[in-house]
């Protein structure tokens, strides 16, 4: 009896568990598109495929979704026959395969745009953004693909080309030249000249190598040293040639080039910046340079000796003739100038520096106070300064140093 009590049990654990397991994000999914265009016409159709990546290769199942909506659609291909407007959206896909556990999920793909246009004139652009320095085609298309004798394209609603012929080829592309483009489209038909202008769509321009970005970590877990991350996009297509980094501590660079875009350097006061270079392209962007340890002016910050005040008045009822007031400021000419005491605007000393001046004598004139320019102090600024630099010297000043031409 209680090996069959065991038995029931073994059966019922496979449905006690959660039956839809944690998504794989190491296996992902991707969208492409094998024919037809991105924009298309209503009335013609589009073929999207959906390729799981999966060393182990397993056997997936194949789910579709245009936007939140899952599509009945099941199979490796998505095929959009005879498309209608309302087909326009972002197609997405995703793995599923059955486990022991339940059914495990790949995440879900990028996204795909189709629009599905309902005019008579559409520019299509390329699938991907365009890379500065290359060349890009678009086509101004009409429905049913007439003669087309003159094509005008617009940027930002401003004409910028009128030719001959569908095809406009942008050569040497500057990232200026990203924008919202349509096109006007002439042809004639049956003895009469038609025309027709495109919605807009967008042109997107990128930087091989975009402007990096330096990020200063300074974690107690890093002790004496802090860490540099060079953020930066890098666009060149597959398979794209290796890209080096460099980091600068007052355009003296801290250590050799590395194919990673972080390292570990000294905590030293300085202004930092890191530079991205692609050899085989001759492509290289510097950072905006970032300072570390450094008051406004690009001095080391250096810790301040806080003076002590002048005792508070004992009592507050206490106050002093007005030739004493106007010569309480003056220091007593027994005691040295070089260190001041500092009084509050409010308080007053209780002891006179001097005496009194009799009555036949003029009054002497008031000094102007020290507490006003004493009151503009900053705030303490802590330091350590023997913090070890990253050359191996504790002083705050730099040499000026000349920028390496060579990384």
């Amino acid at each position: 009896m209680d090996t069959l009590l065991c038995y029931l049990v073994l059966l019922t654990l496979p449905q006690l568990v959660v039956p839809q397991a944690a998504s794989l994000t190491t296996v992902k999914a991707v969208v492409e598109l094998v024919s037809g265009d991105s924009r298309i016409f209503s009335g013609e159709s589009v073929r999207l495929r959906c390729t799981i990546h999966d060393e182990h290769k397993s056997t997936w199942r194949h789910q579709w979704f245009r936007g939140s909506e899952q599509l009945a659609q099941s199979g490796e291909d998505l095929v959009l026959w005879k498309a209608r407007v309302k087909d326009s959206g972002k197609f997405y896909c995703q793995g599923v395969r059955g486990t022991a556990i339940g059914d495990m999920y790949t995440a879900k793909s990028l996204p795909v745009e189709i629009n599905v246009d309902g005019g008579w004139a559409i520019l299509q652009v390329p699938h991907h953004p365009g890379l500065v320095g290359n060349n890009v085609n678009v086509t101004c298309r009409v429905r049913g693909n007439p003669l087309v004798h003159e094509v005008v394209l617009y940027k930002n609603g401003v004409e910028v080309l009128t030719q001959k012929g569908p095809d406009v080829y942008l050569t040497n592309l500057s990232v200026e030249d990203q924008g919202m483009y349509s096109c006007r489209a002439s042809w004639d038909i049956e003895g009469r000249t038609r025309s027709a202008i495109s919605v807009e769509t967008l042109l997107q321009v990128l930087e091989v190598v975009s402007q990096p970005v330096l990020e200063i970590v300074t974690d107690q877990t890093f002790g004496a040293k802090m860490k540099l991350i060079c953020h930066v996009h890098y666009n060149a297509p597959a398979p794209a040639p290796p890209i080096n980094y460099y980091f600068y501590n007052n355009n003296n660079r801290l250590g050799v080039a590395t194919s990673e875009n972080h390292d570990l350097v000294r905590r030293t006061p300085g202004q930092y910046s890191c530079k991205a270079k692609v050899p085989q392209l001759n492509l290289s962007r510097s950072s905006e340079p970032k300072s570390f340890g450094l008051v406004k002016g690009g001095q080391p910050q250096r810790p301040r000796v806080l003076w002590p005040l002048a005792p508070p008045v004992s009592s507050p009822n206490l106050s002093l003739p007005a030739a004493a007031e106007s010569t309480a400021a003056r220091p007593s000419p027994d005691q040295p100038t070089a260190a001041p005491s500092f009084i509050q605007p409010t308080e007053a000393s209780t002891r006179p520096s001097r005496a009194f001046p009799s009555p036949s004598k003029p009054e002497p004139r008031p000094l102007p106070s020290t507490v006003q320019s004493h009151n503009h102090l900053v705030n303490p600024v802590s330091f350590d300064a023997s913090t070890e630099s990253g050359d191996g010297s504790g002083d705050f000043d730099f040499p000026e140093g000349s920028a390496d031409t060579s990384g």
